[in-house]
C-alpha cells in the first residue's frame, strides 16, 4: 500500500518498514544492492529481513557546476553514464561543457568503490532477484544509472525499492524494472531529507562497518 504522507524517524526505521513490504521476495534468492551512502543503512535492514546478502552499487550524480544538487546526469559502476538530454538541451549545455565535472565524479566513484568493496567484484546476480535500494528518490536520475549497472549483472528480476519517492519519478521508473516499491509517494516531494526526522549524513566509515556486519566479518 502506498502512503501519500509519511515521515520516517530515521533510515533504520525506514529500512525496517521497507523490508517488511519486500518480504514476498525472500523466497526469490534476493541480493540487496544499496546505493551509498544513504541507501546503505536502509539496505542493511532490508537484507536482514530478507535474509539476503548485502553489497553496494556505487552511483554518483552529475550536477551543474555552481549547483551540484541539480542533477543533469549520473554515472555508475561498470562504465554506466546517463545524461538528462532534455534538461541539457533546455539549458543549452553540451557534454563537452561538463566533461570536467564527469571526470571528478568518476574519480570519486572509483574512490568509493575501493573504499567500500575492498577489492570484491560486483556480485553474480544470475538467477537472483536484485533488490536495489536507496533512502529516497527525487528526480530518479541516479536510480536510472544504477538500474543500467544492475542490468549488466543479468539478474532474473530487478526490484527498485525506497522509503520515499516523488510520485512522477516512481511512475517513470516502473518501465525500467520489474517492480518499484515505495512506501510514500508524495506529490509535493521537495527533498528526500524532509521525509526523515533524523537525516544525518552517513560517513564512509559507517558504510564499511555496516557492510562488514552484514557479511559477518
Amino acid at each position: 500500500m502506498l502512503a501519500r504522507n509519511m515521515v520516517f524517524e530515521n533510515r533504520q526505521e525506514a529500512g525496517k518498514r521497507l523490508g517488511s513490504e519486500l518480504l514476498k521476495y525472500r523466497g526469490e534468492n534476493p541480493y540487496v544492492l544499496a546505493m551509498p551512502r544513504g541507501g546503505v543503512p536502509i539496505g542493511f535492514e532490508v537484507a536482514e529481513i530478507l535474509q539476503a546478502p548485502l553489497d553496494v552499487l556505487v552511483v554518483r550524480k552529475i550536477g551543474l557546476s555552481g549547483n551540484r544538487e541539480f542533477g543533469i546526469g549520473a554515472i555508475a559502476e561498470g562504465g554506466v553514464k546517463v545524461l538528462d538530454q532534455t534538461t541539457l538541451e533546455v539549458l543549452g549545455i553540451d557534454e563537452e561543457e561538463i566533461k570536467d565535472t564527469i571526470q571528478l565524479e568518476e574519480e570519486e566513484l572509483k574512490r568509493r568503490v575501493e573504499t567500500y568493496r575492498d577489492g570484491r567484484p560486483l556480485p553474480d546476480l544470475k538467477d537472483r532477484t536484485a533488490v536495489l535500494v536507496d533512502d529516497g528518490m527525487a528526480t530518479g536520475i541516479t536510480a536510472k544509472a544504477a538500474i543500467e549497472a544492475v542490468k549488466k549483472l543479468h539478474p532474473q528480476k530487478i526490484v527498485l525499492a525506497s522509503p520515499v519517492c516523488a510520485l512522477d519519478t516512481a511512475e517513470s521508473l516502473k518501465r525500467l524494472v520489474d517492480k518499484v516499491v515505495c512506501l510514500a509517494t508524495p506529490y509535493d516531494f521537495s527533498a528526500v531529507g524532509l521525509w526523515y526526522k533524523d537525516f544525518t549524513q552517513i560517513s564512509d566509515e559507517e558504510v564499511v562497518k555496516l557492510l562488514k556486519k552484514a557479511q559477518g566479518t
